[in-house]
């Protein structure tokens, strides 16, 4: 298989064929190279056509799951899909886009061994483009956030959190110490989009399950705490399930304030824009994302908003050769009556994106016609949690049991790979005979520590006081940048 051509300083002659790069591991660049491997099986074989997929992890992560395995309903190497196994017939690249030239068509990227040499980017030269690195979370210049929150948006970030909420409940059972009781059952999520509610309503419910194991801690001792801007939560479900989800974790003694905004996080006291002060050991930021910050570096028409200006055909508006599709791009959405309406940035459109992406890509390398993407919304739908949920899928507006069953139903069949399909649905299976996981493994995040101290090293570093700020966008070290997540 011709691979494309990975060069320091000036390229060398391309190999023979049509080099396509993907720039993005998310859903749509796993979608659009899985998807190409099929259109392009014959062109790849015979070294007509070859894939690079340039990815910062080798793994997509699924991230509706992502709440499910911070409650422990499904185990975190089954929310993510191996890159090398999935993607056989592609040439994978674990590294960061830089810059995308595309005038030169090429691309700089640092990858895990460019620090190591000490020679700087490295340059992949290309053909076709799919630009598709995803984005970030949108962050507020609120003090204290990045010294104390953590985000939602990656699997580590899931599994870090659900190992810092058992910890703060370890720490309230062992202390003499009221006010540090008081901070460390205090968790603030701020954000009432998917991410957010689903992430504290997955959580509270397995924390309210943990607690009985706790001699002095009580469900009603733990305080949750939702904190969302707008007049309401989950508006993809429409106002009416939006209502209920707010009746039912307020039922669960869940603190829902609206209208409302994190106005600082300082020295671990949690301030609202209606004046409440919450001594806090945790808070979580899903509220919202924005474009990844490569898009800025290319020399591809943005919009104000900094998205990638695309066609209905999913090319860069006015460029040939280059294609977009999910967060980093803006999309017409042929399907509404609305004037310059854009499809929304959600897992929905983007997994369908990806598979018409592809396809166009293969059609224009075998210089056959383009068609236009073109889905109506169905719907959305959302879990509260175990046996919990709310949903409003082709008008039908669902409600408990039902809609968080339909959650489920809809996810496992989106999520890629029958090897995936079955692991997730064994486990789903193996929770409802079993008792709920209730171990923290907090010690996986210091793997050396142990050994450190047996060394006459460092002292082993004892229970964090919170979640350890993340890096900036693109650093592959520590918890990620959070952000939002659409059905």
């Amino acid at each position: 298989m011709v691979k494309a051509a990975i060069n320091r300083g000036s390229s060398p002659e391309p190999p023979p064929g049509t080099r396509i790069l993907v720039v993005g591991g998310g859903y749509v660049g796993m979608y659009t190279a899985l998807r190409l491997q099929r259109e392009l099986k014959a062109q790849l074989r015979d070294g007509r056509v070859a894939i690079t997929v340039v990815a910062p992890d080798p793994y997509m992560t699924y991230q509706p799951f992502l709440p499910e395995a911070a409650a422990g309903s499904i185990s975190p190497r089954h929310v993510v899909v191996p890159l090398r196994r999935v993607l056989d017939r592609c040439h994978i690249v674990i590294g960061e886009a830089q810059r995308i030239d595309h005038a030169a068509r090429t691309a700089t990227v640092t990858t895990l061994a460019t620090e190591e040499e000490g020679t700087g980017p490295v340059e992949i030269g290309y053909d076709e483009l799919v630009l598709a690195p995803g984005s970030v979370s949108r962050t507020l210049p609120v003090p204290g956030l990045a010294d104390y929150a953590i985000g939602f948006k990656t699997v580590e970030e899931a599994i870090g959190l659900r190992n810092h909420v058992i910890e703060q409940m370890d720490i309230a059972s062992s202390t003499r110490d009221p006010a540090v009781r008081d901070a460390a059952l205090t968790f603030v999520f701020v954000g009432g989009g998917y991410a957010g509610v689903e992430a504290l309503a997955e959580l509270e419910d397995m924390a309210r399950y943990t607690a009985r194991y706790y001699h002095n801690i009580k469900p009603e001792d733990l305080k949750w705490i939702l904190v969302e801007a707008s007049d309401r939560i989950l508006p993809e479900v429409g106002e009416e399930m939006g209502r209920y989800a707010i009746r039912e974790l307020r039922g669960r003694n869940i603190d829902v304030r609206l209208r409302t905004r994190l106005d600082s996080c300082e020295n671990r006291v949690a301030v609202l824009s209606d004046g409440s002060r919450f001594p806090t050991r945790t808070v979580v930021w899903t509220a919202g994302v924005k474009p990844a910050p490569l898009l800025a570096a290319t020399d591809l028409p943005l919009t104000e908003r900094g998205r990638l200006k695309c066609t209905a055909k999913l090319q860069v508006e006015g460029v040939e050769h280059a294609w977009a599709a999910g967060d980093a791009a803006a999309v017409p959405d042929v399907t509404s009556d609305e004037k310059d309406k854009e499809c929304a940035p959600n897992a929905q459109h983007a997994v369908r994106q990806a598979k018409a992406l592809a396809e166009n890509v293969a059609a224009s390398v075998d210089g056959r016609p383009l068609r236009e993407y073109a889905h109506k919304y169905v719907g959305s739908v959302a879990s509260l949690g175990l046996h919990k949920g709310v949903a409003h899928v082709y008008g039908r507006k669902l409600k408990g049991y039902p809609a968080w069953f339909m959650h489920r139903a809809y996810h496992l069949s989106r999520v890629p790979t029958f090897n995936r399909k079955a692991r997730v649905l064994a486990e789903w299976t193996l929770a409802g005979l079993f008792k709920r996981e209730i171990v923290s493994l907090g010690s996986l995040e210091h793997p050396r520590a142990e050994f450190e101290l047996a060394a006459g090293g460092p002292a082993k570093p004892g229970p964090k006081p919170g979640p350890e700020p993340g890096p900036e966008p693109g650093s592959k070290s520590g918890p990620k940048e959070p952000g939002g997540k659409d059905n």
